[in-house]
């Protein structure tokens, strides 16, 4: 190819996560995902597409191995590698791999694989483009991760801490999903960060395996808990002599109310009981576990968290590159699933986010309940040209209906009403041009 045009255009998409063990199989934006490469089949742009990580899960493919998952890839999905040949004859499609199918940098092979599908695959960490007087870094992000780092890259037997979580967890779920009341543990892959698992495994177990007679019955309890805790102060300070003016007050005031009266005095004194309880058994619990904890870090016996801070390692990395190559003003990595972008010194940090549905943690405003983890789409493609002002980057919303009227129980709609999450992308920004720039040196087609 040539030097770089004033009109290129680039499109970026990332972390589509397409197979798996079956009920990963299922994608849910395929529709989407055919008809926004159909558009850039039929458009007149000096346009490439670069898929930028993950965009397959081969590693929760735990039945076959090797090659044949890009045998299994193409007889699941015949539709889509037909459509990335389509539009691959009218633009460019350059696919770096991710964590999840660091695969496709192992084997030679699927360099000639992808090309009969008019992909390039680009069996590297990184690239670099250049885009008008700009250049544009893309990584998938993992190897800011150190749960995910590929330390020897391209070798096919990388296991990173992520891969087990990955195959055990991940792809046991698209095993086992289709057994409960409803198929959603294949939406395991959707929560992140990581240790948010545990406490969106309880949530839906209580709003939707748990039996409903149960969960109805405790919705009262939890609902009262925080009112109970208060009266279980009141009811001691009472037994104790020390203050009975509320328990006398409210006992009067109750018993004006006859059989009803008595119905709620009898299920305040059973949640204040119950209450009482818990916070006893409660507070030395919770001393003897920070004692543990801070025994452990003591010791240094984790050394890594599973969860990763979502901008802080990027960030970092971004204004190294943009210190070491002055015309690199953009740094476009995936893998948190946070669709964001930022000024950083230097240039912008943009993250093209996920095609899955994420999940947006909603706690309870009163009582215990567990929270509700919201369901919500964010399709989208990130659209990078050079224009009069400089280098414009923005986020092109991919439409598709939110999940949520049928994925949520009554119980979770009501808790939610008035907080459901802002799904909107981050605006469009222009990286100002440099006065006296002259073109990048990086052609469209020229790797870092």
């Amino acid at each position: 190819m040539g030097e770089a045009s004033d009109d290129r255009v680039c499109y970026v998409i990332s972390d589509l996560h397409i197979g798996g063990d079956e009920q990963l199989e299922e994608v849910a934006f395929l529709d989407e995902l055919l008809e926004f490469l159909s558009r850039l089949e039929a458009t007149d742009e000096d346009a490439e597409l670069v898929i930028n990580g993950d965009a397959f899960g081969l590693w929760e493919f735990t039945q076959v191995e090797g090659l044949r998952k890009f045998d299994a890839l193409v007889d699941t999905y015949p539709e889509l590698f037909e459509q990335l040949r389509a539009t691959g004859e009218n633009v460019d499609i350059t696919l770096l791999p991710g964590n999840h199918d660091h695969e496709l940098a192992a084997y030679e092979e699927y360099v000639e694989r992808f090309a009969a599908y008019n992909v390039d695959l680009v069996q590297a960490e990184s690239l670099r483009r250049a885009v008008g007087d700009h250049a544009v870094h893309f990584e998938h992000g993992h190897q800011q991760d150190p749960n995910n780092r590929i330390e020897a890259w391209g070798d096919p037997n990388a296991t990173p801490l992520g891969y087990y979580y990955n195959t055990l967890v991940t792809s046991r779920a698209g095993q086992l999903s289709d057994r409960g009341r409803y198929n959603w543990l294949k939406d395991v892959q959707a929560v992140t960060p990581t240790e948010r698992m545990p406490v969106w495994l309880f949530s839906k177990y209580f709003y939707r395996e748990m039996n409903p007679v149960l969960r109805y019955a405790l919705v009262p309890f939890l609902l009262l808990f925080n009112v109970s805790a208060v009266l279980a102060v009141v009811a001691g300070l009472d037994l104790l002599g020390v203050w009975t003016t509320p328990v006398d007050a409210t006992t009067a005031f109750l018993g004006q109310f006859g059989a009803a009266g008595t119905a709620v005095w009898f299920l305040l004194a059973v949640n204040v009981a119950v209450t009482g309880l818990l916070l006893l058994v409660g507070i030395p619990l919770y001393l003897l576990r920070r004692d543990i904890r801070q025994t452990i870090n003591r010791f240094g016996v984790f050394e890594t968290d599973l969860t990763v801070d979502a901008e802080a390692p990027y960030a970092d990395a971004a204004e190294e590159i943009f210190d070491d190559e002055p015309r690199t003003s953009v740094y476009c990595y995936g893998h948190t699933h946070r669709p964001t972008m930022q000024e950083v010194d230097g240039g912008l940090l943009v993250n093209t986010g996920t095609w899955l549905k994420r999940l947006h943690r909603r706690d309870g405003v009163i009582g215990v309940l567990p929270p509700v983890f919201y369901p919500s789409y964010q399709l989208c493609a990130v659209r990078i040209a050079a224009e009069a002002e400089g280098l414009a980057v923005e986020y092109e919303p991919i439409q598709k209906p939110s999940p949520s009227p049928e994925e949520l129980t009554l119980t979770e709609r009501l808790l939610t009403l008035g907080r459901r999450p802002d799904t909107e992308l981050p605006d469009r920004r222009v990286v100002a041009d440099e006065p006296g720039d002259e073109p990048a040196a990086t052609e469209p087609g020229q790797l870092q």
